[in-house]
């Protein structure tokens, strides 16, 4: 399968060449999330599961922020009065976009400037890259409004990447992450202007784009796969994952391409 076309109605989706682009935009409220685009999002990524054309995606938000999570009377407030049951079945769809993230093949940009904050947090955590801006502020606040940390796998994957310790802190108090902070600690992985922050984003995804993508999800699903091995079985795990990309083209592409001396150009095949 190879086209997609989504026509999204609570975020923009366009696509520059191989690279799928979303951007939160409701910038006059910071770009919250709503019961409608979080179902959106989940579906969106889902979608992409056997997407050939595009290969790489950048997450972003309109003017000068990234998200400021689930809006304030939008969500917060409707759920105030549901039953247990309509409380699960919401938190169950919002861990089921993170899901979905984790699960498209396509490796995951985030351009994060400005305020990111509570869900816009986990889609900035859930991400497979994150580029900051110096005023980016990020800020797991649901123990700011009487709720755990436990959201959205956020005390599953946060501590995998800046460690037990700081995401203690961050989930327990909800204080906002300082840029030189989310760049010390591993969960930028670069901090760049805001000026360039979505063009150094989409130069990212161009990249990872133009690479043998079909061994670039298997990475991927690897990186996930693995944090519920153990080393012996992870490492079984990687030899049967390694052995079916050198039955790919890609493969036999890179060893030609080096035997004759040129950069081998990448098909995802």
């Amino acid at each position: 399968m190879s086209e997609f076309a989504p026509q999204p109605k609570h975020f923009e989706w366009r696509q520059e060449a191989r690279v799928g682009v979303i951007t939160l935009n409701r910038p006059e409220r910071k770009n919250p999330l709503t019961f409608d685009s979080y179902a959106e999002l989940r579906d969106l990524f889902r979608g992409l599961v056997g997407v050939d054309s595009v290969r790489a995606i950048v997450l972003c938000g309109a003017g000068g922020n990234f998200c400021s999570g689930g809006d304030v009377h939008e969500i917060i407030g409707p759920l105030t009065e549901r039953d247990a049951a309509g409380l699960l079945e919401f938190t169950r769809m919002t861990g089921d976009l993170v899901k979905a993230m984790r699960h498209c093949p396509q490796p995951i940009v985030a351009a994060i400037d400005g305020v990111c904050a509570g869900a816009g947090a986990i889609l900035a955590m859930s991400s497979d890259f994150r580029l900051g801006t110096p005023r980016a502020k990020t800020a797991f606040l649901f123990t700011r409004v009487g709720l755990a940390g436990c959201d959205m796998g956020a005390c599953a994957i946060l501590p995998r990447i800046i460690g037990q310790g700081r995401a203690s802190e961050l989930l327990y108090t909800g204080r906002s992450m300082s840029a030189d902070e989310a760049l010390a600690w591993g969960f930028f992985n670069r901090q760049v202007s805001p000026d360039d922050v979505l063009k150094e984003s989409l130069q990212l995804a161009a990249e990872i784009a133009s690479g043998p993508t079909f061994a670039h999800a298997m990475t991927k699903k690897m990186l996930h796969a693995e944090w519920n091995q153990a080393i012996d079985e992870a490492i079984d795990a990687e030899a049967e994952a390694q052995a079916i990309c050198m039955q790919t083209e890609d493969f036999r592409r890179a060893y030609r391409a080096f035997a004759a001396k040129q950069k081998p150009q990448f098909h995802g095949n």
